[in-house]
């Protein structure tokens, strides 16, 4: 028996969720400086791993992408998410589910945070609270976490998050300095143990 196709269009789903600590949501118009702030801090990580942060935005420029990703979150083509820390609004970082594909349904996970909140365990918090989004309200088969191989933070994140390594991709694409690069493939399955 064949699955009927989804209309992502008709799915509703809130936009909004919290973990202990973080406000996790889609984006919305004037959060492009928050997001500008938190990349000018972070850039020296950022434009080591992340093709996007190779050059410093400007302040329109992120406003511009934060309007791009809510029309992109209300169509569900793609679900970016912005983490907030509950105790004071400080914006921490982004992440949300790439890649879709609504007829599995299958998700693939992204993060960065801001440097000046690495290591106090946010990431991995912010992961589980949108694993659990996935499995929950979206339904979800199969969430992948991907990564360059060299990135040991990012995958850090992904096992104590409770994704297994599924694949290693052998030159599967360009670093940012040119080189190939293995990418890493993280995986959890519905109904696979926390």
């Amino acid at each position: 028996m064949s699955k009927r196709p989804v209309e992502p269009l008709l799915l509703d789903f809130p936009d909004q969720f919290e973990t202990k600590r973080l406000v996790i949501r889609a984006p919305r118009p004037g959060d492009g400086p928050a997001i500008n702030e938190a990349i000018r801090e972070s850039h020296e990580a950022l434009h080591e791993w992340m093709p996007w942060a190779r050059t410093l935005p400007s302040v329109e420029e992120s406003e511009a992408f934060v309007r791009q990703a809510a029309a992109k979150f209300a169509l569900r083509e793609d679900l970016p998410m912005l983490l907030f820390r509950k105790e004071d609004g400080l914006f921490a970082g982004a992440s949300g589910m790439h890649s879709i594909d609504w007829n599995v349904p299958r998700f693939e996970i992204g993060y960065w945070l801001r440097s000046s909140l690495l290591g106090q365990g946010y990431m991995t918090e912010a992961v589980e609270g949108i694993t659990r989004f996935a499995f929950d309200l979206l339904h979800a088969e199969r969430i992948e976490i991907r990564m360059d191989a060299r990135n040991r933070r990012s995958a850090a994140v992904a096992e104590r998050a409770g994704y297994v390594l599924e694949a290693r991709l052998k030159h599967q694409m360009r670093g940012l300095d040119g080189s190939l690069r293995d990418t890493l493939v993280y995986v959890k399955l519905r109904g696979e143990p926390a």
